[in-house]
């Protein structure tokens, strides 16, 4: 609201410090040692635990990553502002998503963060771009009348829309076949906001044709808060997690990490092949949350984590390699890590962080999840994460050969580092995947408290 106030050029000129100085204050208050009670000025029924600041502190890395990229990309300055407004109403709609306690202004501000992305998507306002905002529109669209039918559904037997209230009125008659269909609609409705087969469709052409700056925060964060994390809480907090909805679960997730993966691998197109991996990976959270002990929802809480961190990497660094050569076309690249040493040797540890190489961060939250698959007897899906962990190693390193290795072409001489604003958060992300991964026994001590959280 300040920023859209008079002194409309005075504004324009604050409006990326304003933005830096909110996303660095939230992902401050989140590392800091600082009491999570306070008392809002509008009285929502808010919930601060471990599980939200680890989301709140996702959010903030990733607008930060967004807000460098989008201050270097876009060049025309009503773009930019617009952008800015836009990048800070996602960050409300996110927020209000990962602090609520009822579903109903779960789904309120679930919306809030989709309208925001819909006219992100289409910033440029060209062809593709707003096929894929319109394709978006119509999923999103479909998710708010299962989501809206659900919650209806609830009301019905509980009276209230409180996390609470519903949970103890489903935990009295949760065999009822109307009970069964509400949270059946519901996880349906969070499946297509989250992107997971075999709802996916709008997500490939969103993520590739929007502008970078956008493509990193939808990767980044945005569906994992309005598909993956609200799906954690709705499922945990809410409705009774027991057997159909484990292996619910466990099978879209498991149907998403080896579809994505596929999928991935026959890509040419620089951002669609992120998006494909996006799907996949994210099917390892899911299958992690399925699988339903301590352990195996504490690795996909904390792979929803390292996922934010290392695909908002790789997004960035496509963004750096489409600006330099004007395409993301991988098969017209190669040996750009030449020309550009900062994306190239990042882009490496992004790679190897996915693939879940040791001791980069996404080691240890897909080691975690694996373990807990094969200890809990789900040993074929155990087999099914490693197989599509092969596979991930497989289409990056395809990645990493078509783009940044081997000789530059004659095409590519004035190619070279894209400068500052990409440059810092590429190297803060790949610090972080550094330090998460070799901290992690110290991280680990820290969270012990989230498996209990969710009911584990």
């Amino acid at each position: 609201m300040i920023l859209n106030l008079p002194f409309k050029r005075l504004m324009r000129k604050a409006a990326f410090f304003l933005c830096l100085a909110i996303f660095v204050t939230q992902v401050l208050w989140v590392i800091l040692p600082v009491s999570a009670s306070f008392e809002p000025i509008f009285h929502f029924n808010l919930i601060i635990d471990d599980l939200s600041r680890i989301v709140l502190f996702c959010i903030g890395i990733v607008l930060f990553a967004a807000l460098f990229v989008g201050e270097h990309v876009i060049r025309d300055e009503d773009q930019k502002f617009n952008f800015l407004s836009l990048l800070l109403i996602a960050l409300a709609g996110m927020n209000g998503v990962v602090m609520v306690k009822d579903v109903f202004s779960l789904y309120v501000f679930l919306e809030i963060t989709a309208v925001a992305s819909f006219v992100l998507i289409s910033l440029y306002r060209d062809k593709d771009a707003l096929e894929a905002a319109f394709k978006y529109l119509v999923m999103s669209a479909v998710a708010t009348v299962l989501m809206l039918s659900s919650i209806a559904l609830l009301m019905l037997f509980s009276g209230d829309t409180s996390f609470s209230a519903i949970n103890a009125a489903i935990m009295t008659s949760h065999h009822s076949s109307l009970i069964m269909i509400a949270m059946g609609l519901f996880i349906c409705g969070l499946f297509i906001k989250g992107g997971l087969m075999p709802f996916h469709g709008w997500l490939p052409d969103a993520y590739s044709a929007a502008p970078s700056p956008v493509s990193i925060l939808l990767a980044g964060i945005v569906t994992k808060t309005v598909g993956v994390y609200a799906l954690i809480r709705i499922v945990s907090l809410v409705f009774v997690f027991d057997n159909p909805i484990k292996y619910l679960l466990m099978f879209v997730g498991a149907l998403s990490i080896v579809f994505g993966a596929l999928a991935a691998l026959g890509q040419s197109d620089f951002k669609r092949m992120l998006a494909y991996s996006s799907i996949s990976q994210v099917g390892y959270i899911i299958i992690g949350l399925g699988c339903g002990t301590p352990l195996s929802i504490f690795g996909a809480i904390f792979h929803l984590l390292n996922h934010s961190i290392f695909k908002t990497l790789l997004f960035v660094n496509s963004a750096a390699v489409e600006l330099e050569t004007g395409s993301r076309d991988m098969d017209k690249m190669s040996g750009l890590a030449e020309k550009m040493p900062i994306t190239g040797v990042t882009s490496v540890l992004a790679v190897l962080s996915t693939a879940g190489i040791p001791p980069l961060s996404g080691f240890w939250s897909k080691l975690i999840i694996i373990l807990a698959l094969w200890v809990s007897g789900y040993r074929v899906y155990a087999v099914i994460a490693v197989a599509a962990s092969v596979i991930t190693l497989a289409y990056f390193l395809s990645m990493q050969r078509r783009v940044f290795w081997g000789k530059p072409g004659k095409e590519f001489n004035n190619v070279k580092e894209t400068g500052f604003m990409l440059a810092f958060p590429s190297l803060i992300l790949a610090f972080l995947i550094i330090a998460i991964g070799i901290l992690f026994p110290f991280l680990a001590r820290f969270y012990t408290s989230l498996p209990g959280i969710l009911g584990g």
